[in-house]
């Protein structure tokens, strides 16, 4: 079925109804524990490197110091990461997945890669290609947009205002 491209956001909805038949509103739930879009990012870093500290996760998912606290706090209450202080210096703190939080960043993955795999397995050598040429030419448009909107950020003016 070939899409039309003169009504994007028709398609876009049309490829969500079709997605969210991959799996029940339940077994998302129960597989993402309730966990925020950050929440999600943090389980991902911490399975990709095991333990950080909270700087590392603060530049990871771009928010300040005091809302990555925040985040590993909440994260820390559902158990699935835990804090640990260093014995050699008790300033540093390192956080790491709880036994649960690796049993639910695996399951993720595992349904994740079980219908990508479903997936590339339908597509031809070229079609797989001509996919990642695709989805990769989508983020450098998005990371040029990014990088524009940042530099207009940069060059705006404040005014200030002397209170006397």
């Amino acid at each position: 079925m070939e899409q039309e491209i003169h009504n994007p956001e028709d398609n876009i909805f049309q490829y969500i109804d079709k997605l969210k038949l991959l799996l029940s509103a339940a077994a998302w739930q129960n597989m993402l524990m309730d966990c925020s879009k950050n929440e999600l990012f943090v389980l991902l870093l911490l399975y990709r490197q095991s333990d950080v500290n909270m700087t590392q996760i603060a530049e990871y998912i771009g928010v300040p110091l005091n809302t990555a606290t925040g985040i590993v706090a909440r994260m820390e209450k559902k158990d699935i990461i835990m804090r640990e202080r260093s014995p050699e210096d008790k300033r540093i703190v390192t956080i790491s997945m709880t036994a649960e939080g690796k049993e639910c960043i695996q399951s993720i993955m595992k349904k994740f890669l079980y219908y990508g795999q479903l997936m590339m397995e339908s597509f031809t050598a070229e079609e797989i290609q001509l996919i990642f040429r695709t989805v990769d030419k989508g983020i450098n448009v998005l990371e040029m947009e990014h990088h524009h909107n940042q530099e207009a950020e940069q060059n705006v003016k404040v005014r200030k205002i002397q209170i006397d």
